[in-house]
């Protein structure tokens, strides 16, 4: 009778369904922000071989981060835990509250940066490409901040269904540019850099393909509703999920970061940086190719708008636990309040459009590295229920992966 448990449970685990699917998208569409359209200048300026080296471990960095955030989430014993929840569980009240408000903070400014970019790039579209008069600022980003709350609101079925609508046409558009570029392509440089050289690249590298890669604001929804959805069963789904999610996303963006670095070289690839201007504009620039012009806003429109309902779900998330364990609203009050103050906030920005943006970004880069990449580790030598991932290979690379991160962000800040 054991033995038909769990063939029954083994075949639940395996059998991919429409639900998983949806979620492998959604994950795919929280990375792919506006930072894919800068990840091939920040790669290719370090010329071939830290690409190269970087390429191989982009799948095993971004796969074994979320999968033990998600481990982690799924360690608390309460059905229902939340990511405030665990934090709380596993490290104490004052450190739970603590990291939970890191946690918030790390994500709510990415979402004033999301609001501000698709304003500007909608008006860029509608001024450049179409030929319009740019419209009202205030009434532009409060339709689109408006709109991209409203999918939220909607519950998860329209949220599944809209990362499904965003996310098909995202990947034949980033694919068909990738070979679009093709008869473009010169040969690299393929002489091999000093060990300094190279090793300082890699480095500063690492938290570049971290962050273009990261889906860690939609872990813990993500988690929790393959609980609800699998039981028992929510670790082995959540990984499958996960690690398609991660083929799927690695392989596209390194597709297209390959075909835009062996179009252009180190120096272009420098030139575009010092202009600030997407890798796609740059293109567009240089080759006087309408196509890509027109392309490129497209592809801005659908990467920032899919990777800020990913990380609106993880803020709204996380600011709900937050008010409701210090307050006495109930959790549907704290979430209306919640919603609310985050759309004037991100509106307000929106309207404003500050240069700030960049730098706090930047800032919250190191605690998601830390919440991606160290805690999980911690909890594995702290929590009895991942006690059986202490000592394991994967758990030290995702450590030292971390403080790489942390360690490069801070020496960018700090020059």
């Amino acid at each position: 009778m054991n033995q038909t448990i769990d063939i029954s449970s083994k075949s639940v685990s395996h059998r991919w369904t429409q639900h998983d699917t949806h979620w492998a998208l959604s994950l795919f569409g929280t990375a792919v922000g506006a930072g894919i359209l800068f990840l091939p200048i920040n790669l290719g300026m370090g010329g071939f071989w830290p690409l190269m080296i970087m390429a191989v471990l982009a799948f095993p960095m971004t796969f074994m981060a979320h999968r033990g955030l998600a481990r982690f989430v799924l360690s608390s014993r309460h059905k229902d835990a939340d990511f405030t929840d665990v934090v709380a569980e596993h490290f104490g009240s004052h450190a739970g509250r603590l990291i939970s408000v890191l946690y918030f903070l790390s994500i709510f400014p990415i979402l004033l940066i999301y609001g501000v970019g698709l304003t500007n790039t909608v008006d860029s579209f509608l001024v450049n490409q179409l030929g319009w008069a740019s419209p009202n600022r205030v009434m532009l980003s409060g339709v689109l901040v408006a709109g991209m709350i409203a999918i939220m609101m909607g519950g998860e079925r329209l949220m599944l269904r809209a990362f499904a609508a965003m996310v098909y046409p995202l990947v034949a558009i980033l694919a068909f540019l990738s070979f679009y570029l093709i008869p473009s392509w010169q040969a690299p440089n393929l002489a091999m850099p000093g060990m300094g050289e190279l090793g300082m690249n890699l480095w500063l590298a690492v938290p570049v393909v971290i962050f273009s890669f990261s889906h860690a604001a939609a872990i813990s929804s993500f988690a929790n509703i393959q609980r609800r959805h699998y039981g028992d069963d929510a670790q082995g789904k959540s990984e499958q999920i996960l690690k398609r999610a991660g083929v799927m996303l690695v392989a596209f963006v390194l597709l297209f970061v390959f075909s835009c670095v062996l179009t252009l070289t180190p120096a272009q690839m420098a030139e575009a940086k010092a202009q600030n201007v997407s890798v796609l504009s740059y293109l567009a620039n240089v080759t006087q190719n309408p196509f890509i012009g027109t392309l490129g806003p497209l592809v801005a429109f659908i990467a920032i708008t899919s990777s800020f309902l990913g990380h609106f779900l993880g803020a709204r998330e996380s600011l709900n636990g937050l008010v409701t364990k210090h307050s006495k609203l109930t959790y549907k009050k704290a979430d209306k309040l919640g919603v609310v103050v985050m759309f004037f906030a991100i509106w307000w920005c929106a309207v404003i459009n500050p240069s700030i943006l960049d730098m706090m970004g930047a800032l919250s880069g190191p605690v998601i590295a830390m919440i991606l990449f160290i805690m999980p580790t911690v909890a594995a030598y702290k929590v009895k229920a991942l006690a059986q991932y202490r000592g394991k290979a994967g758990t030290y690379f995702i450590f030292v992966t971390g403080m790489l991160a942390i360690s490069a962000l801070l020496y960018n800040l700090m020059g």
